[in-house]
């Protein structure tokens, strides 16, 4: 149960900092972010993993690795809301 806390929490921060590095007229506010930010968070963490061997964040006892996570997360969530702003038409610049 912690750990799907956890994951809602990263993810709700990786989909914030992705949309503000990348501003748009997106819908969906607090929930799309979110669930953009979870989506990110697994391909950023998978993503991350098989190129560079990173360990996904399953083990909150190690920093480092959870930092490594985190930065994934956020890429993760960026080629999300990228793939998100294709799909459904919306401009990739602000």
């Amino acid at each position: 149960m912690i750990s799907l806390i956890i994951w809602i929490v990263l993810g709700f921060l990786a989909g914030f900092i992705a949309k503000a590095l990348m501003p748009g007229p997106d819908g969906g506010g607090f929930i799309l972010t979110t669930i953009l930010g979870i989506v990110g968070a697994v391909v950023g963490g998978f993503i991350g993993n098989a190129i560079f061997g990173a360990p996904l964040a399953n083990d909150t006892s190690n920093l480092g690795n959870s930092l490594y996570s985190f930065i994934f997360s956020v890429l993760g969530a960026i080629v999300v809301l990228a793939i998100y702003r294709l799909a459904t038409g919306r401009s990739l610049r602000a």
